[in-house]
Formats: C-alpha cells, structure tokens, sequence
C-alpha cells in the first residue's frame, strides 16, 4: 500500500514536471525573442517615431506614424469583414447542414487555412486590384480576411462543440427557438473560446506581409481613404530590413516592437473587458 502510494506521487510529480518543461519550452523562446526585440529597438522608440512620417535617409527624428494608423485600418477593416462570416461559418459546421455540406465547408476553410498567403495576395491582386486599376485597402482587408475567416470558422466550431449537449437539449426542451438558443446559450456559453479564436486570427494577419505586397503596396504620406495604397506596419518592416541602411533597420526592429505590443494590448484590453463582463 505504501509503495503503492510512492509510486503515484512519484508520478504525480513527474508529470508536473513535464508540464513545466513544455510549457517552458514554449514561453523561453517567446521571452528571448523579445528580449532581443527590446534590444535593438527601444533605443530607436521616442515621441516622434509614434507621430511622424517616415523621412530620407540622413534625416532624424522620423517616425512611422503613417505605418501604424495603416495597420489600425487594415486589422479594422478585416475584424468587421471576417468576424460575422467566420462566426456564422462556425455556428453553421456546428449547429446546421447536413454532413455532405460541412464536410465541403470544413474542407475549405482547411484548405483556406494551409493555404500560403503570397497565393492569396496574388489571388486578391487579380480579384479586386486589377478590375480597380489601383492598390487599395480594400484589397488588402480582402486578402487578410481570406486568412481570418477559416481561423476564426474553426475556433468557433471547436468551441461550441466543446459546450455540453444537455444545455442545449435542456433549453430546446423549454420550447426556446433554435436561434436563441444558439445565440443565448451556445454561444454565450463558448464565448470565451470564440474570442480567443479571434485574438489568434488576429495576431496571425497582423503580422502578414506577402498579401498587402500585392494589395495594400505602401503608402509614404498620410491617407484614410480606403481605395488608395496604403501603408502598415509588416510592409515597413520588410522594406526597411532589405535597405542596405544602418539607420532603417534600427527603425525596422522598432516596428517590429510596436507590432508586438500592438497585438499584446489589444490581447490585454480584451481580455480584461471580457472578464469585467463575466464578473457583472
């Protein structure tokens, strides 16, 4: 009895010990990756570099304003584009259609999801750009979407599978419709999954550059209209990191930063919004 016991502590302990391992394994290469980040970018971080253009080479005290207010546009737009039809596509695999039909559907949205996203960028290109005659963000939220949607389709499957059937049985068997109770209870239940999909679909085309080659293109100067060339963090960072100059890459690797603590705030804000709402 005694060993008995020994040996399921012993083991009790080693899988603890694994656990840690893992997890470690996954967060160690984060922290570096950022320590590094912080090395050779916050030195380059000042007011400026938030709230002006882009300048020559030679020139201090430039920033990449234009870059982030273009990221800002571009996650926007594909959030707003992506969100309903990723939710509904997921809600649809999970609660309606017959097997024929998710198979297709599920299908696609891995195909989407395998899919590079140059194929994607070239694909929009002749979709949207060329009919336009012109590079815009319209485009660019296009593409980006391609690559948010199958993500945010099959999180949201996967969560609401994840809701045990006897809510859903005990709410129709109240007479509740269908849609409500998709909508009250299903997905209220695997809200907090649903979210996450979002976060990660999120954080995923943030950093995307291959498809805003061929959409977005870049854009130097200010600009909020949605039909013209814009400009957005990842484009900078690739144009800066391929110049031959000392004082572009110092710039490169600050975007870099400000791209990852864009995608962390925005992670911090939601998830703190989402807890004060399930605390009320």
């Amino acid at each position: 009895m005694a060993f008995s016991y020994v040996r399921r502590k012993f083991a009790d302990k080693l899988v603890k010990l694994l656990c840690l391992g893992a997890a470690l394994s996954v967060i160690l290469p984060f922290l570096i990756i950022l320590l590094f980040l912080f090395r050779s970018g916050a030195s380059s971080l000042d007011l400026n570099f938030f709230t002006q253009l882009p300048k020559p080479i030679g020139e201090k005290e430039g920033g990449v304003a234009n870059a982030i207010v273009g990221t800002l546009i571009l996650m926007g737009l594909t959030f707003l584009i992506g969100t309903p039809i990723g939710v509904l596509g997921g809600v649809f695999l999970s609660e309606y259609g017959n097997n024929n039909l998710k198979k297709i559907v599920r299908f696609s949205a891995d195909i989407l999801n395998s899919t590079p996203s140059i194929v994607i960028g070239i694909l929009v290109y002749s979709w949207i750009v060329i009919p336009m005659h012109g590079f815009s963000a319209i485009a660019a939220a296009v593409a980006l979407s391609l690559i948010f949607v199958p993500v945010v389709c099959r999180t949201t499957e996967e969560s609401l599978l994840l809701v045990p059937k006897e809510l859903r049985d005990a709410a129709l068997a109240l007479g509740i419709r269908k849609w409500k109770v998709i909508c009250y209870v299903m997905i209220e239940t695997a809200k907090q999954g649903i979210l996450s999909g979002l976060l990660v679909a999120l954080a995923r085309i943030a950093g995307e550059t291959a498809p805003l080659l061929f959409t977005a293109f870049g854009n130097q100067y200010w600009t909020y209209k949605l039909n013209e060339p814009v400009s957005a963090l990842p484009l900078l960072i690739f144009e800066y990191a391929i110049s031959p100059y000392e004082q572009w890459h110092k710039a490169a690797w600050a975007s870099a930063l400000i791209l990852l603590l864009l995608i962390f705030v925005l992670h911090f804000t939601v998830r703190m919004l989402l807890r004060k709402t399930v605390q009320q």
